[in-house]
């Protein structure tokens, strides 16, 4: 089935990336679900055709749609729940920078089971199944070798919620010490693809949404990246916060996030991008 799976996934992925390319760069009805929590026309369009393909492919399937989206079949006893993020990265979009992505995930029994993300500008289609391996554009990909984390790009996010964003600096300037770079880019769902792909050696992030990383977590782990929570335990999107590397820079990571990152209450509904 987890072809069947894949399959509607990609086509879903890259029509509702049709849609974002196609507005792309235009004028954009925009309103805020935060103080800088921002939604454009778009990600609701994008939402509204992968919700139709999901529904009418799989009737039964629990559906968790960012812009409220959710399946036919309401909250039944599937073990199967699709997790999508239309356009991760909507603040980019409405901007004008090219760094966006449509993720679509799968989860059975809260464990990412597959994955799709979209780049539509680029056209790169980031794919994984469990025990099916990692692929861009086909092709199969890997994490990179990268052994000390001086040597390392990172990246991580920063959260809607303002009151979160000092605690989020403390951590962020540990690791500027410590590392070649850091980057935020802005698209979680891309940060995860791109620690498959070797372009990035880590990225964490706390307070994220389940639909930002369901999708990229499925590609990271089947390109051999270690992805856990922040005290190193099995990841989960409902838990909203995720740890992804290399492998050999993940214990250094998690060490440094121990100390500068301590947990704080997460408010519901919080999530960044």
């Amino acid at each position: 089935m987890s072809e069947l799976y894949l399959e509607v996934a990609v086509a879903a992925a890259r029509d509702a990336g049709a849609i974002l390319r196609d507005r792309y760069g235009k004028p954009h009805e925009v309103r805020f679900k935060g103080a800088v929590d921002l939604v454009t026309e778009a990600d609701a369009a994008a939402e509204a055709l992968i919700a139709d393909r999901l529904r009418s492919a799989f009737p039964t399937h629990r559906l968790l749609g960012e812009e409220g989206a959710r399946g036919a079949g309401g909250e039944t006893a599937t073990p199967y729940r699709w997790v999508v993020d239309p356009l991760d990265g909507t603040t980019n979009f409405a901007h004008g920078l090219p760094h966006f992505a449509v993720s679509i995930g799968l989860e059975e029994h809260g464990v990412p089971i597959v994955g799709v993300v979209y780049d539509p500008l680029r056209d790169e289609l980031f794919t994984g199944c469990q025990g099916a391996g990692a692929f861009l554009n086909g092709q199969p990909i890997q994490v990179s070798a990268t052994g000390q984390l001086l040597q390392s790009i990172l990246a991580t996010g920063f959260s809607y919620d303002l009151r979160r964003r000092t605690g989020q600096a403390a951590a962020w300037h540990a690791f500027l010490v410590r590392v070649q770079s850091i980057r935020q880019t802005g698209s979680a769902a891309l940060n995860l693809c791109y620690v498959a792909a070797g372009r990035l050696d880590g990225y964490w992030e706390r307070g994220i949404a389940p639909w930002d990383v369901a999708a990229g977590a499925v590609i990271a782990l089947e390109a051999s990246a270690s992805v856990t929570n922040f005290d190193g335990g099995d990841f989960r999107a409902d838990d909203r916060e995720v740890v992804a590397s290399n492998g050999p820079l993940h214990d250094e990571i998690l060490a440094i996030l121990r100390q500068h990152a301590p947990r704080p209450p997460v408010p519901v509904g919080e999530a960044t991008g």
